[in-house]
């Protein structure tokens, strides 16, 4: 049996695809740990396996698109076998998620065999001053990351990692001192005051760019521009290696279009070097 064929890849398989919340990820990783036994495992069995109860394990059954528990072991008894073939390096439940990553990364660098649409996001980000960068809960971290080297380059950043009743304030002021669009990182799972944002940002006038993990994200509606950045799903936490990505390749474009990017760049470089921000 190849690696790709084991049964933990054919149970990572059937997981992929579904949106799933932190518990039932509990329940898949236990059950990808423990592949070749878990057909033969009651609901109860594999509740106690997993640290959660058996009505959770039912509606994990449903939400994988299976009556219930039984008919989802009846599914897993026909594609896992019972006794697997001794495996050459046998992959666990981190590479997989390793993997999963790479093939996100992959489909990304795909993607970007048409440089067009990122290039367009570029010149509309440069243009605007300022350049408002949203991101809330999932995907706060990768706005301010954004946030923080184009900080280096544009002129006037203004970050909304935090949301309640002043974020559309703050893109109100934004508007008013002459920003024309907006940068938007949107994850799973998609808080509804972001799409209430953006909606907000489009009635105001503002370009609507947006990294979000896929094409028919909830966001999509209200953005200008969406450029999609698979996230991996196999562990009990999203993981987001090509939205990241795809910021910084956009953080590249963006300097493309700003003529004194190279030279803020240096400048910078001379002051931490005058001041030893950072050691050598």
């Amino acid at each position: 049996m190849s690696v790709t064929d084991s049964p933990a890849n054919r149970l990572q398989a059937l997981f992929e695809g579904h949106r799933l919340t932190p518990t039932q990820r509990r329940i898949a990783h236990s059950m990808v740990r423990r592949a070749a036994d878990v057909p033969f495992l009651s609901s109860v069995e594999l509740a106690e396996l997993a640290g959660v109860s058996q009505p959770s394990v039912t509606r994990f059954a449903v939400a994988l698109g299976f009556d219930g528990y039984p008919a989802l072991r009846r599914h897993l008894r026909e594609v896992v076998p019972a006794e697997p073939a001794p495996e050459n390096g046998v992959h666990n439940e981190y590479q997989l998620a390793v993997e999963a990553e790479i093939e996100n990364l992959r489909h990304l660098a795909d993607l970007l065999a048409d440089p067009r649409p990122v290039q367009q996001a570029g010149r509309i980000l440069a243009a605007s001053r300022p350049l408002p960068v949203l991101g809330l809960r999932a995907a706060a971290s990768q706005a301010y990351g954004f946030a923080y080297f184009a900080a280096k380059v544009h002129p006037d950043v203004r970050l909304l990692d935090e949301g309640g009743t002043m974020i559309q304030d703050r893109i109100d002021a934004a508007v008013r001192a002459g920003a024309s669009a907006l940068l938007c990182f949107a994850l799973p799972r998609h808080p509804r005051e972001v799409v209430d944002t953006l909606a907000h940002a489009q009635d105001v006038g503002l370009t609507v760019v947006t990294v979000a993990d896929s094409a028919f994200a909830p966001v999509a509606k209200h953005s200008d521009l969406l450029l999609p950045a698979a996230v991996g799903t196999g562990l009990a936490f999203d993981t987001a290696c090509a939205p990241m990505l795809l910021g910084r390749v956009l953080l590249e474009a963006v300097c493309d279009d700003l003529p004194d990017a190279q030279a803020r760049l240096e400048e910078f470089d001379a002051k931490a070097a005058a001041r030893g921000l950072f050691v050598e």
